[in-house]
């Protein structure tokens, strides 16, 4: 079970954003468990905070933009990269401009920031975004592609294509997110150099710089053009390399434009929320098509949130009714589960068959029997029982004692006939028997109850 992470200490760092040309500073402060990503413009009137969501998404020219309620942030995935390249998962980022700085045009100094802030486990569980079936995003007219498939790893693989004889076409992948820091986070953000004058009439790369981009020549610059640029860029001259790039800096990578854009990738869909297990495989990503697709998968984490888990009713359970006896110290008629379907470290599924011969229907509504409410926590509480049990050698030596039930919603009646699938999952690791759950009660594809409870286990 992995485990969130925020820092420990706060770290600043300043430099020119690159599109505004403005000086900012940033900060980077620890956050409590379950906050995200979030932005606060220091600057403005109320200092408002900004989410890392996807859904504030405003523009994808030249960089990722967010604006909430007209609190505007520009060209946040370098950051966002950094985070991800770290597993930091709470972070409270403050700001006194609408862009960060661009410094280097790549992610390494936010990371080295954050390593300077040293990472922080915290007590909760990381959540996934797992990836179990092929989800794909189209862009007929451009030619773009993104798509995911399953893996138990974070995988990216980027190709990209300017028809450009200087840049050629690129490749390049990531195995795993513990790679990002050493084989991506050095490289450069890139333009042509055709592009430029057009940003710079647009009022776009104000804060450029030959140091923290790569612009690529395609044509030959006559040296009149060269001076200008020199001066515009405030450089005692400008040459173009061998290597067909405007400036006298050497490459970090051959491919570094691809591994540019596999950055980018990170950053932007840093936006779900959550990290992600599974392969992306983008054939010529861009900011738009990769905050597209972050919205088609924040789309399927909410459907999936309230969905129920699959149930083979068919299958053998893990542990049947007797097996539970041996574990919980419930007898008829307060043993409220008759299977036990799924069992891990961190989740548990079991089932009960509600019948017309409960107990409790004889006094509850007998003209109109319900299930009540309590007794549905009791049982989903007992199902969380396995798991807290799951933990111990000798299960039958101990007692599982509620502690806390809080956030509890009734959403449908229960009734005989009825199957209950209950599912729970830690919300932070098991420590010194006390375990932390989130729990859910199905009736088919319905949500009947919901809550966290916590609970003790002791021995006799």
């Amino acid at each position: 079970m992995e485990q969130q992470q925020s820092i420990k200490n706060e770290v600043s760092t300043s430099g020119i954003g690159l599109h505004s040309g403005k000086k900012v500073t940033l900060l980077f402060k620890p956050a409590p468990i379950n906050h995200g990503i979030c932005f606060r413009r220091i600057d403005l009137e109320n200092k408002p905070i900004i989410e890392a969501d996807v859904k504030y998404v405003s523009d994808t020219d030249r960089g990722t933009s967010l604006n909430k309620n007209g609190a505007r942030l520009q060209t946040i995935e370098h950051v966002l990269a950094a985070c991800a390249g770290m597993k930091i998962d709470n972070l409270l980022i403050e700001i006194d401009a609408e862009e960060p700085p661009i410094l280097d045009g790549s992610s390494i100094e936010f990371i080295n920031c954050l390593k300077k802030a040293v990472p922080k486990k915290q007590n909760a569980i990381r959540k996934y975004f797992h990836i179990t079936e092929e989800i794909i995003y189209k862009d007929e007219q451009s030619g773009m592609t993104i798509h995911a498939i399953p893996d138990e790893e974070y995988k990216i693989d980027v190709s990209i294509d300017y028809n450009s004889d200087v840049l050629g076409k690129q490749k390049t992948q990531l195995n795993s997110i513990d790679e990002f820091e050493t084989k991506f986070a050095h490289a450069r953000t890139f333009c042509f150099l055709h592009e430029l004058e057009l940003l710079l009439q647009n009022g776009l790369i104000r804060g450029g710089d030959l140091s923290n981009a790569i612009v690529y020549v395609e044509e030959k610059v006559e040296q009149e053009e060269l001076e200008r640029l020199a001066l515009i860029f405030n450089k005692k001259n400008i040459d173009v390399s061998k290597d067909g790039y405007l400036n006298n800096i050497a490459l970090h990578y051959p491919n570094e434009a691809a591994r540019h854009k596999l950055l980018d990738v990170v950053g932007d869909l840093m936006l779900i929320g959550m990290p992600i297990k599974g392969k992306i495989i983008a054939h010529k990503p861009g900011h738009g098509p990769n905050t597209e697709f972050a919205k088609i998968m924040k789309e399927i984490i909410k459907k999936e949130k309230n969905k129920a888990p699959k149930v083979d009713l068919n299958a053998v359970p893990i542990m049947d009714v007797h097996q539970i006896m041996n574990t919980l110290p419930h007898r008829p008629p307060f043993l409220f589960i008759d299977k036990i379907i799924e069992l891990s470290d961190s989740r548990v599924v079991g089932l009960k068959n509600v019948t017309m011969n409960e107990d409790f229907f004889k006094g509850h509504f007998p003209g109109a029997p319900i299930m009540p409410g309590v007794l549905q926590i009791e049982a989903m509480a007992q199902v969380g029982g396995i798991l807290v049990l799951n933990t111990v050698p000798d299960p039958q030596n101990y007692l599982t004692y509620f502690i806390k039930i809080d956030k509890v919603k009734f959403k449908h009646k229960v009734t005989p006939g009825d199957t209950l699938i209950f599912e729970l999952e830690l919300i932070s690791p098991i420590r010194r028997g006390i375990c932390h759950m989130y729990g859910r009660a199905f009736v088919g594809e319905n949500i009947v109850a919901e809550g966290e409870m916590m609970a003790q286990i002791a021995k006799k």
